[in-house]
């Protein structure tokens, strides 16, 4: 699938870059080095330019695999990175999704989360089909209670496992 962009109201949802005229690369590594934002997002690390724009390419290869919609978060008139939402491990056929947003620690508290997750899952809706999407974090991890709260989804409780930090997870879910 092509990269969609998305008019989100105060933000604009679009594909993380890393050319001439846009490069998320420096944003993505202060976002990546932020103590809450390590506390929470365990999967990657960005440290330099390279991983960073390995992060760029993999987003891209992701959706041309139909395996997750991604979108950096973007001011709509400087173009600069907020923070990245997604729907991840995307399964087409069965119409499920698993939602996913991470907002830089200056645009915290602003309800970018929110307004970011809410445009990306009227996409996922309306233009992928999907029938269901769900939304995990960890139990501490209150202000992705609030935005889950914020964008509709039913609480369905804790998951059996846990997560790797060693908290457990809370599912949310969020029908057509």
């Amino acid at each position: 699938m092509e990269p969609v962009e998305i008019n989100a109201g105060s933000y604009y949802l679009r594909q993380l870059r890393a050319d001439k005229l846009l490069d998320d690369r420096p944003a993505l590594i202060e976002a990546f080095a932020d103590p809450v934002h390590r506390r929470y997002v365990l999967n990657y690390r960005l440290r330099d330019l390279d991983e960073a724009t390995e992060y760029v390419l993999l987003r891209t290869a992701q959706w041309a695999g139909d395996e997750r919609s991604s979108w950096a978060i973007a001011e709509p008139t400087t173009g600069d990175l907020l923070g990245e939402v997604g729907l991840r491990d995307l399964d087409l056929d069965a119409g499920y999704a698993e939602a996913a947003v991470w907002v830089r620690a200056a645009s915290r508290r602003q309800g970018v989360a929110s307004t970011a997750l809410a445009a990306a899952l009227r996409f996922g809706f309306g233009g992928l089909g999907l029938r269901e999407v769900s939304y995990r974090y960890e139990e501490t991890n209150t202000v992705s209670a609030s935005v889950a709260r914020r964008c509709g989804f039913t609480l369905a409780g804790p998951e059996p496992e846990l997560a790797p930090t060693g908290e457990r997870l809370i599912r949310w879910t969020k029908t057509e």
